[in-house]
């Protein structure tokens, strides 16, 4: 029985913050603003994994009122949410994400964010996919205001040897 869930988050540009996503920090001007350290790739993967488990979403779990999750690392709730869908027998086997974003570019980041994440997720690289896309200047990424991400993940039930 295989599941898919899709997972959306979008974070604003600020300066003084660092860019991280995909669990990496990427050199640029502005980073994104938030509760936790605002990695907007792997808060959407979260949601997606969450959502093929029906399990809610991120705010749920991980809310902004809570000072626990205070700029904690994204992949400290990446790794909780994989407890979470454990708990109900389940794995993630793959995904596949994009992230909207007019600057900066994101091609010579992408292996070390595949890496990170697929070793976080504990799956194979082949199993993992991040794109990137800008928006032809339109809209809020495109004026470079935030920055989005979309994430499609599938779930499997854990087999026992």
């Amino acid at each position: 029985m295989m599941r898919i869930g899709m997972g959306y988050d979008v974070h604003r540009l600020v300066p003084d913050r660092p860019l991280i996503l995909g669990g990496i920090e990427i050199p640029h001007d502005l980073g994104l603003l938030g509760h936790s350290d605002a990695d907007v790739l792997t808060h959407a993967i979260c949601d997606a994994i969450l959502g093929a488990a029906a399990l809610g979403d991120i705010g749920m779990h991980f809310p902004d009122s809570d000072p626990a999750f205070q700029g904690v690392s994204s992949l400290v709730l990446l790794k909780h949410t994989l407890d979470l869908v454990a708990g109900e027998g389940l794995k993630v086997c793959q995904i596949d994400a994009t992230v909207v974003a007019q600057a900066p570019r994101l091609g010579p980041y992408r292996d070390r964010m595949r890496a990170r994440l697929a070793e976080t997720l504990g799956i194979p690289l082949d199993m993992t996919s991040i794109k990137a896309t800008t928006t032809e200047g339109l809209g809020f990424a495109g004026r470079r205001e935030g920055v989005a991400a979309l994430c499609i993940a599938r779930l499997e039930p854990i087999t026992l040897p």
